[in-house]
């Protein structure tokens, strides 16, 4: 059976890159009198790098690498991201962040089955908090035994080790926990250390090779709205619940 669930956050929990992260870039180059604007077409190219300070370093190689001589450089990254994540977390209290279909109904499904719940993500502590409480509430942080974020380890999506550090923590097996990702660097993360794998895509990462995956999914769907199975088969089920996911 099936003793732990551990989830991505962004694209995963919420469909945070499009309308979250990359606004909240762009509002933060803006106040510090840059001319960069981070596009829908560009952000998906820099979605192929994880962590924040990574993609404004790879940015920065590919488009301004002038910039990199600069000694003050490393203080400027820090002070964007910083100043991202504070407006990130200001669209979150805003409500304009909502959960994806069928994340809350499958968590308070695990909680009441006494499954385990963690997450092993790229994105900052802070980013996970302000996600997790403005969508589920004060004490829904809680609910989450094992929060692997930001630089807790040296080496980021794709390489296994955030995942191994959150097994590590739950002292558990791979193969009896599942992993929720929806991109190809977090699958290949998670396959990685062991862990079988569910897929909900987003149109960043529809294109994405998902060769190993349990499911591959649109959404984790509902009980009244339907999910599309993309690879894998859903047993007797219209949306992910716990029946299911047992029969993986």
């Amino acid at each position: 059976m099936i003793q732990a669930f551990i989830f991505d956050v962004d694209g995963t929990l919420a469909d945070t890159e499009r309308d979250g992260h990359r606004p909240a870039f762009n509002q933060a180059f803006k106040e510090a009198g840059l001319d960069w604007h981070w596009d829908v077409a560009l952000y998906g190219e820099l979605l192929t790098v994880t962590g924040g300070k990574e993609r404004i370093n790879f940015y920065v190689e590919r488009y301004q690498p002038e910039l990199k001589q600069d000694i003050n450089f490393p203080k400027l990254v820090a002070s964007l991201h910083r100043e991202k994540t504070r407006i990130y977390t200001e669209l979150l209290s805003a409500g304009m962040i909502p959960l994806r279909t069928g994340v809350k109904r499958l968590l308070l499904e695990a909680r009441a089955a006494n499954i385990r719940l963690a997450i092993a993500t790229t994105t900052t502590p802070a980013n996970v908090t302000a996600l997790v409480t403005h969508t589920l509430g004060e004490d829904a942080l809680a609910w989450f035994e094992v929060i692997a974020a930001g630089d807790v380890v040296p080496a980021k999506k794709p390489a296994p080790d955030i995942y191994q550090w959150a097994l590590n923590k739950l002292q558990l097996d791979p193969a009896v926990c599942l992993a929720f990702e929806d991109s190809e660097n977090g699958l290949k993360s998670s396959l990685g250390a062991g862990l079988r794998t569910i897929v909900t895509i987003n149109d960043y990462t529809a294109d994405h090779d998902f060769n190993g995956a349990a499911l591959v999914l649109t959404d984790l769907g509902e009980p009244d709205v339907s999910c599309r199975v993309l690879q894998g088969v859903l047993t007797g089920n219209t949306c992910v619940n716990l029946d299911a996911l047992n029969h993986l």
